[in-house]
């Protein structure tokens, strides 16, 4: 139970997932951030120069299997290896839809400029580079888009250059994006987090966030205002290898209920050895999965199910 669901077999690095449907097939692609786990770089060099990783299931998520990596994302002049980090893919106005976080080069810290970078394809493997957005900081990762009841596209996505709080930008046509403001500040009432992701279910809307402690939960009517639930996903899973926090998750709806995939790091001891994993067998990751509900206004999160169990279908 709980056992992961999938592991990059040539990084072992995997993170940040998200689930599309391909239309018109059977298929979900899975799209990761394919971290370095075993790269000979100083300081945090490893966790830069990540390609994006593919895996893909038809048979509705009870198994994924390795597809590549996404080529052909780096901006115009930047030769070499550079940095791709969690995607947002969505279909949405006759196209699919990407929202990378880019960075130029392989840095070895943490102080360079990200950009949201936008893509558009036909089919989810050829991708035409829209361009970079300009949001509220040059320090912005971790897009999220979805529809909101007012009709508007909203991108909900973390600004690093403002305290790792969550911020938002709408769009009427999922080309040309306005900055809409501050939605959940890094401070005591909502600690510093990153990873947003929205989507409808029970007859309200959920924001969660990574704090890197498990996930975070919001409950709206509106997609606007926000109302904190709770936390999610600090305690162990009943695998050996699903003992850690839960990290950066997407979720699929799928009827009365929804999937949650995120990642673990299963070897890094991450409630003592704080400053980060110590070593490549800490770095490693694995994506799981598991099953939400909505039970009397209350988003449930049950981590403990089968991983060969296809929620998708």
């Amino acid at each position: 139970m709980s056992a992961p669901i999938f592991r990059d077999p040539i990084e072992d690095g995997a993170a940040d997932p998200v689930v599309v449907k391909r239309e018109g097939t059977n298929e979900w692609w899975m799209f990761y951030t394919n971290r370095r786990a075993s790269a000979d770089e100083p300081g945090f060099g490893w966790i830069h120069g990540s390609p994006i990783g593919i895996a893909v299931s038809s048979d509705g998520g009870a198994s994924w299997h390795y597809r590549g990596t996404v080529k052909g994302l780096d901006a115009p002049g930047d030769d070499g290896l550079n940095t791709h980090w969690a995607p947002e893919i969505l279909w949405a106005e006759g196209q699919y839809h990407m929202f990378l976080s880019y960075i130029t080069g392989v840095p070895t810290h943490w102080k360079v400029a990200r950009t949201i970078t936008h893509f558009t394809s036909p089919d989810l493997e050829n991708w035409t580079r829209v361009g970079p957005l300009k949001l509220s900081s040059q320090n912005c990762i971790d897009a999220c888009v979805f529809r909101s009841p007012d009709g508007l596209w909203r991108m909900w996505y973390k600004d690093e250059g403002q305290g790792s709080s969550t911020w938002s930008a709408t769009s009427t046509d999922m080309m040309t994006w306005s900055l809409e403001g501050l939605v959940l500040p890094g401070s005591p009432d909502a600690p510093p987090h990153e990873g947003p992701n929205v989507f409808e279910m029970g007859g309200s809307y959920w924001l969660i966030v990574d704090e890197w402690r498990g996930q975070a939960v919001y409950r709206s009517d509106d997609t606007i205002a926000w109302v904190r639930q709770g936390l999610v996903g600090g305690e162990p899973g009943a695998d050996a290898m699903d003992k850690r926090y839960v990290r950066h998750a997407d979720v699929v709806v799928n009827g009365d209920h929804a999937v949650m995939y995120y990642f673990t790091h299963p070897e890094w001891d991450e409630r003592s050895q704080t400053d980060g994993p110590p070593d490549v067998a800490a770095r490693r990751t694995a994506i799981h999965q598991a099953r939400l509900t909505v039970v009397d206004g209350k988003l449930v999160f049950e981590r403990d199910i089968p991983s060969d169990l296809g929620l998708l279908a």
